[in-house]
């Protein structure tokens, strides 16, 4: 008796803590857990399982897919396609993603539906200057209500499948869900609408380089006017650079051009597969080779008589190509601006030796508004400018070490973190089109978990991300945390046995009125149990319980056996019940209480309608 108070005790201050918001909420998981271990409730083998759960270990895979999806550029391509359905209307937007996602829902694990929607819908607000907030909670109750379409939607619908096979009943066809799939969707729309527009509308944080430097990195380059004199000359077979380096050359002082940067792009025989994207600084020790394109500014002049001198192919910009023809992939720019005490005031870019020194290139100098592009390198520096300097990202970075020299504008390596590697976009599409194919098609004979993991190091070992810290950086540990500290908590309420008790006192009390007001018991203890307990566990325990009654009482188990799935699949109110509902609480900056404002609704209206047409769809 005394383990079952101090279960409930541990619960109750647990959801205490996460609505107040006054502790995050994976510290609040930890507390119970450790509170759950030292009461005796729960061995540390026990509490320590959540952390290895094939679940957990999937939503770490999938942070990590969608980091992939989101900086390859990706879900910027596929938003921008979508966005062209739903304009700039934030309801026609609101629909989209609740059609979208329940189409993909149907067919996928929910939790990989969220994983691969959530940098998409994030992209998706950001163009509309919308909180993705207002999308991002919809997003993941439309999974788990489009989990209700077909058999293999969630794992609760294979579970009551698996019962009634056990117990000698026919199995479920495959769209035996659809009819109340489709229901839930459709009343989860009409709810949600008004819902978030009420509760979760909030104004569009300030993003990328608006919110740090206030320019963006296409921007800066337009405001020193660099693709005015930019200009590509290609390196060819038989050409006279081939083999030299850049310091060799000399081209600067020969034909007063700046080179900006050497680009390479690899291609192999897979043509889908095959781009890739090589950036090298303009270093004196830069080696020139077959294939190369050397950006360069100046005049036409002086790039036709280089280009005429060393053999070398000038590469005109088409009518439709962006004129800048700069990427930031390796190689990015930023603004540095003088101190007034700085020891490089008053000397040339060529006596300060940019290159030599720090690795970086000054392509512009503003100062007083005007800007200087010609002829720098004999440019005395003023106190005050503001010099544009072009690097690799970490060369930019370390120019922040010089405070008494000059203050370098916004954050180099996180502008670094927010380039889009565009062109592994068709590699970081492949990869997931090949995890959803697996998930969906049973005769591949590889596990979700499995499938998930693969894609994870796929899109790191072929260049989704530009290095492996940043695939790590993608995933949200306080989620992670938070999932698998609260998972032990389905084993304290089994261990104890409040959950059993709980479930069989309601059903066996309210089957000797109505084979109706038993559904409803069943249902609504269902989603009172998943609020603090995984869906999963709740449905193993309550399918048999559900069996039982029916039995009891002479009717049919379907019905109750789909409100145990439909209870355990449609839990709105809390953010660890379901874990499309953690998934999207950092991404969309929700508190617990955001989920009890929305979901909670939801859940409950949800729960009347369903147990009113579940007699009607499947007859006692």
């Amino acid at each position: 008796m005394i383990d079952k108070i101090e279960t409930l005790s541990i619960l109750f201050f647990a959801v205490v803590f996460f609505i107040s918001g006054k502790l995050r909420s994976d510290i609040v998981a930890l507390c119970s857990l450790v509170a759950l271990i030292l009461c005796g409730i729960i061995t540390p083998d026990e509490a320590l399982a959540g952390f290895s759960n094939p679940v957990l270990i999937m939503m770490i895979g999938l942070f990590v897919v969608g980091g992939a999806i989101f900086q390859t550029g990706l879900a910027k391509m596929i938003s921008s396609k979508l966005m062209k359905l739903a304009g700039n209307s934030e309801t026609r937007l609101f629909l989209l993603v609740m059609i979208v996602t329940s189409m993909m829902g149907a067919f996928v694990s929910n939790t990989g539906t969220v994983a691969i929607m959530i940098p998409i819908v994030v992209s998706m607000a950001m163009s509309v200057k919308m909180n993705p907030s207002r999308l991002l909670m919809p997003l993941a109750f439309a999974s788990s209500m489009s989990g209700m379409m077909t058999l293999i939607g969630t794992p609760p619908n294979l579970i009551i499948n698996k019962e009634l096979i056990d117990k000698g009943y026919d199995g479920l066809e495959f769209f035996a869900f659809l009819p109340v799939g489709l229901i839930c969707i459709l009343v989860g729309t009409v709810i949600l609408l008004p819902l978030s527009k009420r509760f979760l509308s909030k104004p569009a944080a300030l993003s990328g380089a608006s919110a740090s430097s206030g320019k963006s990195l296409k921007t800066l380059v337009k405001e020193y006017g660099i693709a005015n004199n930019l200009h590509r000359l290609s390196v060819e077979q038989g050409s006279l650079v081939v083999g030299k380096s850049i310091g060799d050359l000399n081209i600067r002082e020969q034909y007063g051009l700046n080179i900006i940067e050497v680009r390479m792009v690899e291609r192999s025989q897979r043509k889908f597969l095959s781009k890739n994207v090589v950036q090298k600084a303009a270093d004196p020790d830069t080696i020139m080779g077959v294939g190369d394109i050397v950006y360069l500014s100046g005049t036409m002049e002086q790039v036709k008589t280089c280009a005429s001198d060393y053999k070398l192919t000038v590469m005109p910009y088409d009518e439709n190509e962006e004129r800048t023809g700069l990427d930031f992939y390796d190689i990015g720019v930023a603004e540095i601006v003088l101190m007034p005490s700085s020891t490089v005031v008053n000397k040339s870019i060529k006596e300060v030796e940019f290159r030599t020194k720090y690795n970086v290139s000054v392509l512009g100098i503003c100062r007083k508004n005007k800007y200087i592009l010609d002829n720098i390198a004999d440019e005395k520096i003023h106190s005050g400018d503001v010099l544009l300097v072009q690097g690799t990202w970490s060369n930019i970075a370390g120019l922040e070490q010089e405070t008494n020299e000059w203050i370098v504008v916004g954050r180099p390596l996180e502008e670094a973190a927010k380039v889009t590697l565009d062109y592994k976009a068709p590699v970081a599409a492949t990869i997931m089109v090949g995890m959803i194919a697996v998930m969906v098609f049973d005769f591949i004979p590889i596990e979700p978990v499995t499938a998930v993991m693969i894609a994870g190091l796929l899109m790191v070992l072929t260049g989704c991300f530009r290095n492996v810290e940043a695939a790590y950086k993608t995933i949200n540990w306080e989620s992670v945390v938070l999932i698998g500290a609260m998972m032990p908590m389905s084993t304290a309420l089994e261990n104890t046995g409040i959950s059993k008790e709980l479930s069989l006192l309601l059903a066996n009390n309210l089957g000797g009125y109505s084979p109706i007001l038993l559904l409803a018991g069943i249902y609504f203890t269902t989603s009172l149990l998943t609020m603090f307990i995984s869906n999963t566990a709740t449905a193993v325990l309550m399918a048999p319980i559900a069996m039982q009654c029916a039995q009891n009482i002479g009717v049919s188990p379907v019905p109750l056996l789909f409100a145990v799935t439909l209870g355990a699949s449609l839990c709105f109110a809390s953010p660890f019940s379901t874990p499309p509902n953690a998934l999207v609480m950092p991404a969309g900056q929700y508190k617990f209480s955001d989920y009890v404002k929305v979901g909670l609704p939801l859940q409950v209206i949800l729960g009347i309608v369903m147990v009113l047409l579940l007699p009607l769809l499947f007859p006692f």
